[in-house]
């Protein structure tokens, strides 16, 4: 059963008031619900290691994982390590992942990162967020994915649609991925961090989505702060 959090809903004159923010009992009740629902929540894209892991999340920018999972299953079914990329070479692997958007520049990073694992890092994938930075066609949010997924760190991978989600319901108001993350980081209870960002990227998936937000399916619709509910909520709410 959902708990009702008790909040202001009218400012000291008696008008209404919007809060952009919600209480920590409403961020821990809100993170409750997403582990009650799905307590162990799974990123989409399909690896087998953390090689293959890095690899799948340096394709899947601007691209669907879907996409990603169709051109990659071929790919990772032969080559699992580093050294059997660099044994591919990147002509071949141009031809595994030509439907994936901007595969010319992404098969040119996965050759020099799978170089750099092997000359630097004994071609095992670091743990280390600074030492992922490092290669070739990774940024903090890719690190982020590789450290939690791989690793278990308690890290916030912040996408599109981590922002869109944490912006609207009150977890955030940071406009850009790093604000978001440290909001983050200090705002979800530690109980629920392992797991946040995937809850939130697969609410921002399926549920709260950009164009049309499937208020009527959120389990938490009535903890988020979101103005512009769905026609469906706001007749309801009328009536």
């Amino acid at each position: 059963m959902s708990k009702r959090i008790s909040r202001p809903e009218r400012s000291p004159k008696g008008g209404s008031r919007r809060r952009k923010a919600l209480t920590a009992p409403e961020i821990a009740e809100v993170f409750r619900r997403f582990a009650a629902a799905n307590p162990e929540p799974k990123g989409e894209l399909e690896h087998s290691n953390p090689f293959t892991l890095l690899v799948a999340v340096v394709l899947s920018a601007q691209a669907t994982d879907a996409g990603v999972n169709k051109a990659t299953r071929a790919l990772f079914a032969k080559v699992d390590t580093p050294q059997k990329m660099l044994a591919l070479g990147e002509d071949a692997l141009r031809e595994h992942i030509k439907s994936i958007g901007l595969f010319r520049a992404k098969a040119k990073n996965v050759i020099a990162l799978s170089d750099k694992l092997v000359r630097e890092f004994g071609g095992t994938v670091p743990e280390d967020r600074d030492a992922l930075e490092t290669l070739p066609g990774v940024g903090r949010k890719t690190a982020n994915v590789v450290m939690n997924i791989a690793f278990g760190a308690p890290t916030m991978a912040v996408d599109t649609h981590v922002l869109r989600v944490s912006n609207r319901i009150g977890l955030s108001d940071g406009a850009t991925p790093l604000a978001v993350e440290a909001d983050l980081l200090a705002k979800v209870p530690p109980e629920y961090g392992l797991h946040a960002h995937h809850w939130l990227i697969l609410h921002g998936r399926y549920v709260c989505k950009a164009r049309k937000p499937a208020c009527p399916a959120c389990l938490i619709r009535d903890l988020c702060l979101y103005p512009d509910k769905t026609p469906e909520v706001s007749a309801a709410a009328r009536a």
